[in-house]
């Protein structure tokens, strides 16, 4: 059974094997703890790589990432291991057990939460927890999504434009290891408070992903999360032996598209139903075709056409058929060369 914790002070992060905790923090308005699953692994053969952090459930409802990380806190054998590797299965409990996207506790997306607030509700605490006890045992940072039922994406891997070119060229060499067909770099102007800003502010190798969506769990997407995961611990010489295909079916490397202005994200410009026709990952031109948007209130009225404002790659389109007014419709990215 895991360790219960009440005070983060008291783990230690260095202490030799596998070991597995539970991390409890108080519920606010009741007497109850949410237990964060935390397992810590220091390798027998000694020490030496950066400290590696895979997180799955920072969304609640997108599980690929739940599942592989599960299985690598019961498959990674440190007697065969090198350095430090901290895994968080489901980082939001609250949002992983109900399903849904933010924690059904205090009505937050963890996702906005960072760097947290010791004093807050019950996501900003545990977004202070990472913040302040797990981010300073690590050099490498992997927050693995999969799109729950918000957005359908091409299976990728992202990170953000990063102006130090040595932070950035690892990057992009550590979002190949998952070997998606696509690598996105996407803008920092949507949100704030996102757990990759955090890390990636503070210098280190930040990767996030889409590896799935529809509250699923995809054979293919977890393959890439577990997979993929695996090489990057070989990367760093967590494990020894050479990075391995995930989809050795596909002969073209990843791509690299870059979406980094706000302007990229287009939202739905009224309600209605979205009928897609173009397939995510695909090239398109400007003006090409993309959806319609039917208004169901007269069957006889002509959908509105949707139609791509510039030539790119097709990264994100709105999940489900029922979209509302200001909602991102689709993301288009232009290829680029790292």
């Amino acid at each position: 059974m895991p360790q219960l914790i009440y005070d983060p002070a008291r783990i230690d992060f260095t202490r030799a094997g596998t070991h597995h905790y539970q991390v409890a923090f108080g519920q606010d308005g009741t007497w109850g703890f949410v237990l964060v699953p935390l397992t810590v692994i220091n390798g027998l053969r000694g020490a030496g790589p950066p400290g590696v952090y895979i997180n799955g459930g920072n969304h609640g409802n997108e599980y690929e990432g739940q599942v592989a990380v599960k299985r690598l806190c019961q498959d990674l054998d440190p007697a065969v291991m090198r350095g430090r590797v901290i895994l968080i299965p489901q980082l939001n409990e609250p949002a992983c057990v109900a399903g849904i996207r933010h924690s059904p506790l205090d009505g937050v997306n963890m996702n906005r939460a960072f760097p947290g607030n010791a004093r807050g509700s019950i996501t900003y605490r545990i977004a202070d927890f990472v913040k302040r006890f797990v981010f300073p045992q690590v050099g490498v940072v992997i927050d693995i999504h999969s799109g729950g039922k918000e957005g359908a994406f091409p299976m990728c891997t992202s990170f953000h434009p990063i102006a130090d070119p040595r932070q950035q060229a690892e990057m992009a060499t550590v979002a190949k290891l998952f070997d998606p067909p696509l690598v996105m770099i996407y803008s920092r102007q949507m949100h704030s408070g996102l757990l990759p800003d955090e890390a990636e502010d503070e210098g280190k190798i930040t990767i996030g992903s889409e590896f799935g969506g529809g509250e699923t769990c995809s054979i293919q997407g977890t393959r890439h999360a577990y997979e993929g995961s695996l090489n990057v611990l070989r990367h760093y010489g967590h494990l020894e032996g050479a990075v391995t295909r995930v989809d050795p079916s596909r002969a073209r490397p990843p791509r690299f598209v870059a979406a980094p202005s706000i302007s990229d994200y287009t939202p739905c410009p009224r309600d209605g139903i979205w009928e897609p026709v173009v397939e995510l990952g695909a090239d398109v031109g400007e003006g090409e075709l993309l959806g319609r948007l039917h208004d169901f209130g007269d069957h006889t009225s002509p959908p509105l056409e949707i139609r791509a404002p510039r030539t790119g790659v097709l990264m994100m389109e709105h999940l489900g058929a029922v979209c509302r007014k200001g909602a991102t419709l689709f993301v288009i990215g232009e290829e680029v060369e790292l």
